[in-house]
């Protein structure tokens, strides 16, 4: 059986179970230029691999030093920064009570005025709901 295979412009006949030495050169030199493509590829891959280790080396080595060296003035300025987000955490919390109040008694109002909201009988006692706690 001959098989035609294409290449480019030019038309090569192949038999099915033997190659020439010329073509089995010329297979064995793609396939040696795709290996080295391939080693060139990697080897640049782990060149930036390297790089990156490098830098991630060094920032581990600069907070190793940051708590070796000064670790009472940090602890100071977490617990300030830790107080300050605890007050704006209170802050918050009572904002969100204060607008909860303020829609409460907005639905209060609109119920005693006999318009339902929200599916409610109007004139029916509100069910509480539990307050945030501060």
């Amino acid at each position: 059986m001959v098989k035609k295979v294409v290449e480019g412009d030019s038309t090569k006949k192949k038999s099915s179970g033997k190659m020439t030495a010329k073509e089995r050169e010329e297979l064995l030199i793609e396939n040696f230029v795709g290996l080295q493509h391939a080693m060139t590829n990697m080897s640049i891959k782990f060149g930036a691999l390297s790089d990156n280790i490098s830098k991630l080396l060094s920032v581990f080595e600069e907070a190793a030093k940051g708590f070796a060296s000064g670790g009472q003035v940090d602890n100071k300025d977490m617990l300030k920064k830790i107080d300050s987000l605890l007050d704006q955490n209170k802050t918050i919390a009572k904002g969100l009570v204060l607008m909860e109040e303020k829609l409460r008694g907005r639905q209060e109002t609109q119920i005693s005025e006999g318009s339902s909201f929200r599916g409610q009988i109007p004139g029916a006692p509100m069910r509480p709901r539990p307050l945030p706690s501060i």
